[in-house]
């Protein structure tokens, strides 16, 4: 039988159980933030999918990795542009890998407002050449796992088994644990809402954006979102395996209405909130 035991803290307005057994310690920390503002847009996480010895998925000639680092560097100069009082910081800069849990940890340490992660999409067929490939933007905001909904989720998470000890790592997102569960559901309670309306948002840009393909916005138990203490979307900017998709996203002008349409975005997010 698990002993635990149970103290409440007050934090950004709402109460959180933390759980301490005799075997692992279960911590987590929100951003201390203004409760009068908390959804303000004053400081941005861009996250870049994978990296380093991580190079997610593959096209016939480009690795999602390096595509992500280059949408997510052009997004952090046309938002320095576009508005100079938001701050702007990287997860990671270079091809460098950063593990799933630090990246949220960047995002909570400096109080973002908004975390936003870069990444491709790929179908099961990898890139063999078959008619009626898949095509097209998806967004991704954090929930427990449903049944069908799952693909992107389980290729994201796969991320984590670069990493040393991992299930020490990752306990704590056991979505089966009620301990976590109550964590979880805090986080994703509090932030699913302006997560969901931020992700529409962006769906809006990227329909008014040339003939691309959207997909919507998805809930799946994606862990770099689960312990992000802020509104949360990964964006699936395109399926790299696809020759079509692949060309498009290593392009100059797909990459700049990618970022285009995630500043707008902002823009709209920003206008609604702020104004609050």
């Amino acid at each position: 039988m698990r002993k635990y035991l149970i103290r409440i803290t007050t934090i950004t307005g709402i109460a959180i159980l933390f759980f301490t057994t005799y075997t692992a310690i279960v911590s987590f920390t929100l951003p201390q933030q203004d409760t009068t503002a908390v959804f303000r847009v004053r400081t941005i996480v861009i996250d870049a999918g994978h990296g380093g010895k991580d190079p997610g998925a593959h096209g016939s000639y480009s690795l999602e990795k390096t595509v992500a680092l280059n949408i997510a560097l052009k997004l952090r100069d046309a938002i320095h542009e576009n508005y100079p009082d938001i701050k702007v910081i990287m997860t990671r800069a270079d091809n460098t890998f950063i593990p799933l849990n630090h990246r949220s940890e960047i995002a909570n340490d400096n109080n973002a407002n908004l975390f936003i992660s870069i990444h491709c999409n790929s179908s099961p067929e990898g890139t063999a050449s078959i008619a009626h490939k898949q095509k097209g933007v998806m967004v991704l905001v954090y929930s427990y796992k449903r049944k069908g909904e799952q693909l992107e989720a389980v290729r994201e998470n796969s991320s984590i088994y670069q990493e040393k000890n991992y299930k020490e790592t990752y306990e704590s997102y056991d979505e089966t644990d009620p301990v976590n569960q109550i964590v979880l559901n805090t986080y994703m309670q509090k932030y699913r809402k302006q997560s969901i309306l931020f992700g529409d948002l962006l769906m809006d840009q990227f329909k008014a954006t040339g003939d691309r393909v959207t997909l919507g916005v998805k809930e799946q138990s994606v862990l770099v979102l689960a312990h992000s203490g802020m509104p949360n979307v990964l964006i699936e900017t395109g399926f790299i395996n696809n020759p079509e998709e692949e060309d498009y996203l290593n392009s100059a002008s797909g990459q700049g209405e990618i970022v285009s349409s995630i500043v707008k975005a902002i823009g709209e997010y920003k206008n609604q909130v702020d104004s609050k």
